[in-house]
């Protein structure tokens, strides 16, 4: 259901996604207990089935710092952390940081 996002190719495949797709990249620091706290409550909210046009990746922002700091130039967003991007036709529609991420987000977008 979540794709990681560890190759700088990938960015390429998610600004041509079609137009029904929607892309969502949760981009999550492994040494952060807010991020975790934001992840946990994605994860056991997101249901595929609900969003279906829904192109789901996720960042280890620790380890692949370099995507991270690509995703807020490509996309014109602050780099922050925790942080959900949702993309549709190529461009950022929507971004959000620590506990203002919610699935609800998600499913307005999708």
């Amino acid at each position: 259901m979540w794709t990681p996002l560890t190759d700088l190719n990938q960015l390429e495949e998610i600004k041509n996604l079609p137009a029904y797709k929607t892309a969502v990249i949760f981009k999550h620091s492994t040494r952060c207990s807010i991020s975790s706290t934001a992840w946990g409550r994605i994860e056991r909210n997101f249901k595929q089935d609900e969003v279906p046009n829904v192109q789901a990746y996720y960042l280890d922002l620790i380890a692949y710092r370099d995507i991270s700091n690509k995703i807020a130039e490509d996309f014109n967003v602050f780099h922050e952390s925790p942080q959900l991007i949702i993309v549709k036709n190529g461009k950022s529609v929507f971004n959000a940081s620590h506990l203002a991420i919610s699935y609800d987000s998600i499913k307005q977008y999708a």
